[in-house]
């Protein structure tokens, strides 16, 4: 029981930490699909 809780747990941290990582690469859709040519 304890090493369920505890794998359970980890994979709470490491989503949390994945989340944060891609929220910090991830540029917001007005950056990423803006050209000379578009307006938004």
């Amino acid at each position: 029981m304890q090493s369920f809780v505890l794998a359970c747990v980890a994979a709470i941290v490491v989503a949390a930490i994945a989340g944060f990582a891609l929220n910090s690469v991830q540029k917001p859709v007005d950056e990423a699909y803006s050209t000379t040519a578009v307006r938004l």
